[in-house]
């Protein structure tokens, strides 16, 4: 497909409108319906899970189980489910047949939104179960923006590596707490989104590949509504908002613009802050991470290190000018 400018041409991402309450969607966990009831999908306490990290649209869990029978129940969300580890028997009841596959990891599960299934693995496994809630696909495009549902196909015994790529990115973005906030989190669910839309919707989506970033009026929007709100915890979603249009889109003008993916950008950002704080003989290291937008301190001091090549503590040493040595007769 031929790359179109960017820059207010005919074809170029139209400006879309989102209200808060779509694009801050937050899902309580990855949840199904039982006997008229929404509960986890699992029983059991997930090792992982995204529920702290507030991101719009999809929920991520981990789980370690044994053997187990996964009840009869109804998924309220689109579902993905990617084996990490463990090789076994499985079968699934759903539509009034029984399906007998092997799983091994790697083996991924799609199921759209209403699915009934009852499962029952053979042996343990250790697993990632995602929730994606259908605005995720809706608002993922601008050739989906107009949508008022978007359908998956269903998949049991599917292998595909970008799928358990994403996640698998997802759950270390967990793992090291998120420093970015819910930033790089919706930034990986979206991109999940569109090659969900590309690959197994009822109808496909392509997207389009525009070049020459963001028109500069849009970027500068962008822009001083990052310095002025770094603090807080900002989303694609939002951002998307700003420059007006779709958050794929955004994410790849961007970075067109700046050279950064957003959550990359706003990373440097918070450490330029946080080292100008730093400067304050009168701040301290937790104010001065607060005040760059991390919530917390160790995750502060693990970024500033990988892009200072010092810690916090060492790098005000350094600046700060040490107390005159009084010379006694």
């Amino acid at each position: 497909m031929a790359a179109v400018p960017a820059a207010d041409h005919p074809q170029a991402p139209r400006r879309v409108t989102q209200s808060s309450s779509t694009s801050h969607l937050v899902l309580s966990g990855v949840e199904v319906r039982r006997q008229g009831r929404v509960e986890p999908l699992l029983h059991a306490h997930p090792t992982l899970s995204s529920t702290p990290a507030r991101w719009s649209g999809v929920a991520l869990e981990e789980y370690s189980v044994p053997a187990c029978v996964i009840s009869r129940h109804e998924h309220v969300e689109n579902f993905l489910h990617v084996v990490l580890q463990g090789s076994v028997e499985y079968e699934v009841l759903t539509r009034g047949k029984t399906l007998q596959f092997s799983a091994n990891p790697g083996t991924t599960f799609i199921l759209p939104r209403g699915t009934v299934d009852e499962l029952r693995w053979s042996g343990p496994t250790h697993r990632i179960a995602a929730a994606i809630h259908p605005t995720l696909l809706v608002n993922a495009l601008d050739e989906t923006a107009h949508e008022r549902h978007i359908e998956l196909t269903e998949h049991w015994n599917l292998t595909d590596p970008n799928i358990m790529a994403v996640l698998l990115a997802l759950r270390a973005d967990l793992d090291a707490g998120s420093p970015a906030g819910r930033l790089y989190g919706e930034s990986l669910a979206n991109a999940l989104a569109v090659y969900l839309l590309s690959r197994y919707a009822v109808r496909q989506y392509a997207p389009v590949i525009y070049r020459d970033g963001l028109p500069r009026y849009r970027l500068k929007r962008v822009l001083d509504h990052i310095g002025d709100n770094l603090s807080d915890d900002l989303s694609l979603s939002q951002l998307a908002v700003i420059a007006g249009m779709s958050a794929h889109y955004f994410a790849e003008l961007f970075k067109q613009s700046t050279g950064s993916a957003p959550h990359q950008y706003i990373l440097r950002r918070r450490i330029e802050r946080a080292k100008e704080r730093l400067r304050d003989p009168k701040c301290n290291v937790i104010e001065a991470a607060l005040d760059a937008g991390f919530q917390n301190p160790s995750h502060f001091s693990r970024m500033f290190r990988k892009f200072v090549g010092i810690s916090p503590s060492g790098f005000q040493s350094q600046i700060r000018p040490r107390a005159p040595i009084s010379l006694s007769r």
